[in-house]
């Protein structure tokens, strides 16, 4: 096979969960070998789906998907299944084979170094730490020597020397590789090309250059979509004019109001549907808890992580109410399961105030009971006092609204799951705030809203984040740094 051939076809293809959920209209496009590739699209549009129908998870109703002889496809996806989380490392590596492999240590090790992640092989995949999760999630994508490497959301948990990482190798990379990010800057480090899947039409449109180009080539496109539609808004709304005044005259006249009309009619089916950009989330405030006094959260010692051995630490952080904290330090260090301990108060170095509520945004949503429905899931966190309305109004605040409030936490994205947690600490009204890279999966759009409403928070907060542009827009009062 020849480097720049077309390895896999979407041929007319259509797909939808159930039948108000549609996810591809009839979608062509082709993806050549030795291609470096960004899928686009907001929140929930479909772009883990389309992935699943790149490995045969899901069948197009209609259309065709056509995949070369022999290509072995990959995914390195967003989280570690639930299910995945006690086995060891071996085990884990183990099941990305249909097979047995019976050699499979020295190939574990290759992937690991690929990914700079030092881990022995019978440690077990739930004491990892969010970001060395990632790198683990890349890693199994690696271990099968795919001919197609599909990567959900990679640099999510990852420090900054994780993602320098990550770009060297995909720079570096000669498969074939589509990759799904809201990291701009992350993206136009390797990529050729867009994907860009529109949650309005259902379909996907290509383009060709790195990702500025493509930005850049979709924004004019909406510009000239955007005045062609204004000009046909102005000739049609001249045609109902003079349609409503020739009717008005009666006799042969009606004939041509008739005419006037369908001509706007013509018209209206010209006008072009304009990719509409994601909604934003609303401006949203999280309540604090009333009647706090004195101090919430004290810190006299915690424990580090390194070479997988534990090692305690004197502190001496106090915070009271409208005090916020940022923990740092690289991936693997123990800011996640410092967090865990906080929240769940099974730290012997840590004291909350008695009758504080905790507030706790866990990076693997793991705390939301995925089998509830989002409505069941908010409502479980208000008081009894609360009415549905509020919790609705709430919600629609979130982009939570119509059928998707009934549906079952599982079955969201990703990034729904991410503003479902949002609206059930803005019900919950915490004392304290614990937050663990609280802008994974989110859309781009929604971070300075979210930033904002963290910087107004007036409880007590701890925060975990490798983002330096979002930390940024939030009031710190203090920091922790796990390496001092």
């Amino acid at each position: 096979m020849q480097r720049g051939e077309v390895i896999l076809r979407f041929e007319k293809v259509s797909f939808d969960f159930g039948i108000k959920k549609p996810i591809l209209d009839e979608v062509d496009f082709s993806l050549r070998r030795g291609s470096k590739v960004a899928l686009m699209g907001q929140n929930g549009a479909g772009k883990s789906t389309i992935f699943g129908l790149m490995t045969q998870s899901f069948n197009p109703e209609v259309g065709k998907i056509i995949i070369s002889h022999g290509l072995r496809v990959a995914v390195g996806r967003q989280v570690i299944p639930r299910e995945d989380m006690k086995l060891t490392v071996r085990d884990f590596f183990q099941k990305m084979f249909s097979q047995t492999v019976y050699d499979i240590d020295p190939k574990i090790d290759a992937v690991l170094e690929v990914v700079n992640l030092h881990a022995p092989h019978d440690k077990i995949v739930g004491t990892f730490s969010g970001g060395q999760q990632a790198r683990l999630l890349l890693a199994s994508a690696l271990i099968v020597d795919a001919d197609l490497l599909l990567l959900d959301e990679p640099t999510n948990n990852l420090d900054k020397e994780g993602i320098a990482h990550l770009t060297k190798f995909l720079v570096e990379y000669k498969k074939t590789c589509i990759v799904i990010s809201h990291d701009a800057e992350f993206l136009n480090a390797f990529t050729h090309g867009i994907l860009y899947l529109d949650v309005h039409t259902h379909k996907v449109e290509q383009y060709v250059g790195d990702y500025f180009d493509a930005v850049a080539e979709i924004s004019t496109r909406i510009d000239k979509e955007n005045r062609k539609n204004a000009l046909l808004a102005k000739e049609i709304q001249e045609n109902k004019d003079k349609a409503n005044f020739f009717a008005n005259k009666g006799g042969q006249m009606r004939m041509v109001a008739k005419r006037m009309r369908e001509k706007a009619e013509e018209l209206e089916e010209e006008k072009v549907d304009v990719r509409k950009e994601d909604k934003t989330i609303r401006p949203f405030i999280i309540p604090a808890q009333q009647g706090l006094i004195g101090e919430v959260l004290a810190i006299k010692s915690f424990l580090t992580i390194k070479n997988h051995k534990a090692t305690e630490r004197k502190a001496d952080v106090s915070l009271s109410k409208n005090r916020h904290l940022l923990l740092q330090g690289p991936n693997g260090i123990g800011k996640t399961t410092l967090l865990e301990s906080i929240a769940n108060a099974t730290a012997k170095g840590v004291v909350i105030a008695a009758g504080v509520k905790v507030g706790y945004y866990r990076q693997d949503f793991s705390n939301l009971d995925f089998e509830k429905t989002v409505h069941q899931e908010l409502f479980s966190v208000m008081d009894d006092g609360t009415k549905e309305e509020q919790l609705r109004t709430v919600a629609a605040g979130f982009l939570i609204s119509g059928e998707l409030i009934q549906t079952k936490i599982g079955r969201l994205s990703e990034g729904q799951k991410g503003l479902v947690a949002f609206a059930r600490l803005v019900l919950l009204k915490p004392g304290l705030l614990i937050l663990d890279e609280p802008t994974n999966h989110i859309n781009f759009r929604h971070i300075p809203v979210i930033a904002e409403a963290l910087s107004k928070y007036e409880g007590t907060m701890v925060l975990v984040s490798h983002v330096p542009e979002f930390i940024s827009k939030i009031r710190i009062d203090e920091t922790l740094d796990l390496t001092k």
